[in-house]
Formats: structure tokens, C-alpha cells, sequence
């Protein structure tokens, strides 16, 4: 008699509450029978937030040290078999919780080099990697004498801010100094975010020379060091600024076999460069004229819904592969579908109170088209990119070729249309 796999012991979920991983990484593992807890930064509602959950333990995400212990006393009282993070924060709690629980992780360092911006580009430019020009300045003493030494057209952004947030292109001083107050701005506006606060981020900025060419995403899992690839994304629309809000991101990628081994390859050394050791990876580079250059290296999956493009071996998901891989059982195939997939990220046009989205059933229409999910809450006030974090909601189609996912996607988006008015004046 065949002797059945073990039993997955018990998940711990880190995954602040208004992400929109949860339900995802969730249902993959009610899927795999792998029972759930939820460590959240906040302990109201969490029916609301989350759905039904094994169980709940409220951490401070705001300190990880903290987080990390008390997640150790949690273990002590019931085993956890695997720690998941769904972004940059909560992998530096996951990394020190596996630490201390002796589970297979990613090492505390690592972690942290990947949440800030400065730190991994300095390890990987010392790993002689190629990475952008880059130099961080203290915002204390204004963009007078920065806008003066560097090279443009540059890039500026923030420590700490993910999601693209902050990042303006400028392509002289002028520019640059207008670049500068409006993230310093930014910046005093998310002192409350934790990410802000860890490590001095929100005191300085990095400026990095602009890398022309088009832009590339990979989803990769690292087991025992080694990279796996699973899905390459082309990003279509061009990338060129000033601000970086990302749309499309078609797989399998349309470019020449040599130069997505090269990227492979590229990513692999940046991860071991940088310390990463276990888990999902999600990687972003530019196709630049002397090659692929590394602009991220995440110690997590891709944001947002975009997850839901992906199918592998015979229709799991990215966090049914991830979650597996976390608690120990086997993972059949981490080869995608053979068709072509896509997302498209909802841009948010302007700035406004969101009242509603029409076109709907039109663009579920296209032919290819899957699904199209409206994620940002009605009667709210929407921000697009640079002050902004999120989009307005997520578009997926699948189809014989990326071309094809390309063109539906875009349709489809043609469809739609968002009513987005002017906030009425504050009556005081």
C-alpha cells in the first residue's frame, strides 16, 4: 500500500490586512489541507478582512524583532511548519521568525537588503552585477548641490516605498529639484507607514542614472539557493517616466532565447548576492544597450492580483507552489501552462473620488479575456502615480500567444471606463 504524504503542520500567513494577498494565499491553502495563522497587524474585523481562518495572531509589524518573539512563543504553544510573507516588511519578520523556529529561510540580512533600496544596490554593484548608476543623498539639505552631481536623466525614489511610489523620472536640474520636494512630500504623508520609519529610510533618497529599453519581470523559487524559474513577463507599454506606473505584463516573453537565459542567469547571481536562500523571488530588470541590468530583487511574489495570471502543472497557482514549498510537501511541477497569460493593472487616470466603473460585461467579452476585477471601493478617493500605491483593479486574459493576450487585454481595458469626479469642497 502506497504510503500517503505527510501532513502539512500549520502555516503562518504574515499579510497586513488591507493586502490584496490574503485571499489568494488562503484559499491555496485550504486547497492543500494546510491549516492557517494569520499573523496581522491589526486584530478588529478580521472576518471582514481576511474570511474565516484557523487562526489569528496579532503582531506589531512596526518592530520585527518583537514580531519574531512573539511568533516564537505562538510556535511553543502549537508548532508552525512554515512562515509566508507577502511583501517587503513582513519578509524581514518571516525571515527572523524561521530563524528562530530552524525552519528553511532566508537569512535576516538578506531579507532586509532586499527592503531597501540602497542596501541591495550597493551589495549587488559590490558582486559586480549590473545595476544602474547610483548615489543616496541626505534630504536634509535640500536638492540645491544634488542637482549638480549627478548624471541625467535620472531616476529618483525612495528608500523604502514600494509599488513604484515616488519614483519621478528628471531630465536636468530643474526638473530633478521639483522631483525632490514633491517626494519629500510623499514621504512626510507616509510617516505612518512602518516602511517609511525602518532604517532612516525616509531621511535620504537614491538617485540612479535612467536605463533605456524595455522592461522585464521574473517569478522565480529558491530552494536551497538555487533559482527556478517560473514565469518571464515582458512589460509592453514603455517605461520611460516620468513616473512608473505599471500596466502589462504578458508571459512567456517575446524576446530572443539568448537574452532571456541572460536574465535568468542575471537574476540568479543578484539573488545569491544579495543572501537569498529560500522562497519566492520576484525579480524586475531592464534590457538595457549593454545588457539586462537588475532594478529589483524581492523576497516575495508579485504584487497585487497579478499572481492570477499564472497556472502550473495541472492548475496550481503561484501561492499553492509557494505555500507547499513553505511547509515542507512536495511540489509536482513548477512548469507554467503551455498557452500565454497575462494581467493589466488598471491605471488610475487622475485623481478624484471613484463612482463607479461601467463597461464591465464588455470587456469580459474579449475573447480571451478571463476575468476583470474592480478592487479599488467605490465613493474613495483614488491617487494615481507618483502619491499613489494602488490601482484601480486588474484585468487577465489567456490565449495562444502573448500577441493575442496582449491585444485582448488592451480591448478590453478600451472598454471600460471609470467615472472619476472632482471631491466636493470640505464645508467648514
Amino acid at each position: 500500500m502506497p504510503v500517503p504524504p505527510p501532513r502539512a503542520g500549520r502555516l503562518l500567513l504574515l499579510v497586513p490586512t488591507q493586502s490584496y494577498r490574503a485571499e489568494d494565499f488562503l484559499a491555496a491553502a485550504r486547497r492543500l489541507e494546510v491549516p492557517v495563522l494569520v499573523g496581522t497587524d491589526r486584530c478588529h474585523r478580521i472576518e471582514d478582512a481576511f474570511g474565516p481562518t484557523e487562526g489569528l495572531l496579532s503582531i506589531d509589524y512596526r518592530r520585527p524583532e518583537a514580531a519574531a518573539q512573539e511568533i516564537a512563543r505562538e510556535a511553543a504553544r502549537e508548532p508552525i511548519s512554515g512562515v509566508v510573507p507577502v511583501d517587503d516588511g513582513t519578509a524581514v519578520i518571516a525571515a527572523l521568525a524561521a530563524e528562530r523556529l530552524g525552519l528553511p529561510r532566508n537569512p535576516p540580512a538578506a531579507a532586509r537588503r532586499t527592503a531597501n533600496k540602497l542596501a541591495q544596490r550597493q551589495a549587488l554593484a559590490a558582486a559586480g552585477l549590473p545595476v544602474p548608476w547610483f548615489r543616496a543623498f541626505p534630504l536634509a539639505p535640500g536638492p540645491e548641490a544634488a542637482a549638480l552631481e549627478v548624471p541625467y536623466p535620472c531616476v529618483l525614489k525612495p528608500l523604502g516605498l514600494s509599488g513604484s511610489r515616488g519614483v519621478i523620472r528628471a531630465d536636468g536640474p530643474g526638473a530633478f529639484r521639483i522631483a525632490w520636494r514633491r517626494i519629500e512630500a510623499i514621504l512626510a504623508a507616509a510617516r505612518s507607514d512602518r516602511k517609511a520609519r525602518e532604517g532612516g529610510e525616509g531621511s535620504r533618497l537614491l538617485v540612479e542614472s535612467f536605463v533605456p529599453g524595455a522592461e522585464v519581470a521574473l517569478e522565480g523559487l529558491l530552494r536551497a539557493g538555487q533559482l527556478e524559474l517560473l514565469a518571464l513577463f515582458d512589460k509592453p507599454d514603455p517605461l520611460d517616466g516620468p513616473y512608473f506606473e505599471e500596466t502589462l505584463y504578458v508571459t512567456p516573453s517575446r524576446h530572443p532565447a539568448a537574452v532571456r537565459d541572460e536574465i535568468i542567469r542575471i537574476v540568479a547571481a543578484a539573488a545569491q548576492a544579495l543572501g537569498l536562500r529560500e522562497g519566492p523571488v520576484h525579480a524586475e530588470a531592464r534590457l538595457g544597450p549593454d545588457g539586462p541590468v537588475v532594478l529589483e530583487v524581492a523576497a516575495r511574489t508579485i504584487g497585487g492580483l497579478c499572481a492570477r495570471a499564472l497556472r502550473f502543472g495541472a492548475g496550481a497557482s503561484l501561492e499553492e507552489i509557494v505555500v507547499a514549498h513553505a511547509v515542507g510537501l512536495p511540489v509536482d511541477s513548477i512548469r507554467r501552462e503551455s498557452r500565454a497569460s497575462g494581467v493589466m493593472m488598471l491605471p488610475i487616470p487622475r485623481r478624484g473620488v471613484l463612482h463607479g466603473v461601467s463597461g464591465l460585461e464588455g470587456a469580459r467579452s474579449v475573447p480571451g479575456v478571463e476575468d476583470v476585477v474592480v478592487t479599488a471601493p467605490e465613493c474613495r478617493e483614488v491617487v494615481p502615480l507618483p502619491e499613489g500605491d494602488a490601482y484601480l483593479g486588474f484585468l487577465f486574459a489567456r490565449g495562444e500567444t502573448p500577441d493575442a493576450v496582449e491585444s485582448s487585454l488592451r480591448e478590453a481595458h478600451r472598454r471600460l471606463a471609470f467615472d472619476i469626479r472632482a471631491p466636493l469642497p470640505t464645508v467648514r
